[in-house]
């Protein structure tokens, strides 16, 4: 899909001319393809984009003025609105293009996907072998959690009453640091 940019390379108003190099400026920053269509030139252009500017979108005196940007054949807008799309990072959907993934728009689009379907689109692609990649990764977080051991303790499995004497050992440093604090 191309996008048509109807514009005038010799208007004498300057503002148009500002709103055009704009418009240019940000498909081309982006990469978007897209075509520049003389109106000041080329009287078939002139005619067609007077012809399928909607209605409700024409000015009061009936002759739209450039920028009129269309995806093909169909209309997306004039400066304004591709202005206002702009400021709302919602450029790609006014051009009827999809967002680059990672964009501030994609995520928008994203997040707005959740809210309407009320969950994540990532939860749907959770399969039973998901689940359990999950519960693995929780398990090995909580070991991560214990303290350290070393080899010899790490093949040995450890009994509860080995527990309970670390435990009292621990329990044993602590009141021993407490009693020092306080002799001091």
């Amino acid at each position: 899909m191309v996008i048509k940019v109807f514009l005038a390379t010799s208007s004498g108003s300057t503002a148009i001319k500002k709103k055009q190099q704009e418009v240019v400026g940000f498909l081309e920053a982006n990469k978007i393809d897209y075509a520049q269509m003389d109106i000041a030139s080329n009287e078939e252009n002139r005619m067609w984009m007077r012809e399928n500017v909607p209605g409700d979108k024409k000015p009061t005196n009936g002759i739209p003025l450039p920028p009129q940007i269309f995806n093909e054949e169909g209309y997306c807008g004039d400066y304004e609105t591709f202005f206002d799309a702009k400021e709302d990072n919602r450029v790609f959907a006014f051009l009827g293009l999809a967002p680059p993934p990672g964009s501030k728009e994609a995520k928008m689009a994203e997040q707005a996907l959740i809210l309407q379907n009320g969950k994540d689109p990532e939860e749907h692609l959770e399969t039973p072998s998901n689940a359990d990649d999950d519960q693995e990764d929780q398990e090995n977080k909580e070991d991560d959690d214990e303290l350290p051991v070393s080899e010899d303790e790490e093949d040995a499995p450890v009994t509860e009453e080995e527990e309970e004497e670390e435990d009292e050992e621990k329990e044993d440093d602590l009141e021993a640091e407490d009693e020092a604090e306080d002799e001091s």
